[in-house]
């Protein structure tokens, strides 16, 4: 049976998504499906699919599902927040300027700046091996990972998914093509992981490429910027306040340290419409 669904194509700095409405049409999408969709040959194209659903808890605006371009359910994900946030105001589903998400990572809350940005909370970074998760005896700063018998050492934290971080002395000369799905897919991240190749600048910037794990490497990955700081933070090397940019472009991330919510802002734009066959 054939079914005809309305999406709309949005993106953050060049993340791009899918999006659906599950609140005004009735989508039950199987890994097959999700995977022809986000196919940039044979589908409309996307790192990422979002399914904006009604939220059952007391005090929460909506539920969004996020799924990678390999058809996966992930956890969260920053520029589909954003996105998300243009998405409802947009399509008149909200009038609210502070809105409150529900995810697979936990509730987010987002907040419409006067200029048009979307600054999005969130959360507590998670510093704990378990948190991501990854095989480990005990927290550290670093972590030493054999691959293919090259020892890299790299931080780890939890955004509400999981991510690792290494840093680069240049991020044009990173080995993201071959590095990043070894580490991707490394027996010591048993859900998997993406993967951030950060260069510092200064503490007040840094260049980042990110690996998403499912999507390979995006234009942008908002989770990936921000434990990029967080961990750049918990090494002493970055400002509480950092521009991070992204071969798409930038976003602003501050974090005032351990125990502390982080904020993201950053833009989000809709790119068109249309209706599918499915």
């Amino acid at each position: 049976m054939t079914m005809q669904l309305h999406f709309t194509k949005m993106h953050g700095l060049g993340n791009d998504f899918v999006i659906f409405d599950a609140i005004a049409q009735n989508i039950d999408l199987s890994k097959a499906q999700l995977r022809l969709l986000a196919d940039r040959h044979l589908g409309i194209g996307c790192d990422q699919i979002l399914l904006i659903e009604p939220s059952l808890q007391e005090g929460v605006d909506f539920c969004y599902r996020i799924f990678n371009a390999d058809g996966g359910e992930v956890e969260q994900c920053g520029n589909g927040a954003r996105c998300f946030a243009r998405f409802v105001l947009d399509r008149g589903l909200t009038t609210k300027s502070e809105i409150v998400v529900e995810t697979r990572g936990g509730i987010i809350v987002l907040k419409v700046e006067k200029d048009g940005q979307i600054t999005v909370d969130m959360g507590i970074p998670d510093f704990e091996p378990a948190a991501l998760p990854l095989l480990a005896e005990r927290r550290s700063l670093t972590y030493r990972l054999d691959v293919n018998g090259q020892e890299l050492e790299l931080g780890a934290v939890s955004m509400g998914n999981p991510h690792a971080v290494l840093h680069v002395e240049h991020i044009g000369t990173a080995a993201v093509e071959t590095l990043g799905p070894r580490l991707e897919s490394h027996l010591h991240f048993p859900n998997r992981v993406n993967v951030g190749f950060m260069e510092i600048v200064d503490p007040e910037h840094i260049r980042l490429r990110v690996f998403e794990r499912g999507a390979g490497e995006t234009m942008a990955c908002g989770t990936g910027a921000c434990a990029a700081v967080a961990v750049g933070r918990q090494w002493g090397r970055l400002s509480d306040k950092v521009r991070v940019s992204l071969p798409g472009g930038d976003l602003l991330i501050r974090w005032q340290g351990e125990g502390k919510h982080l904020f993201m802002t950053g833009p989000a734009a809709t790119v068109f419409e249309g209706s599918i066959d499915l």
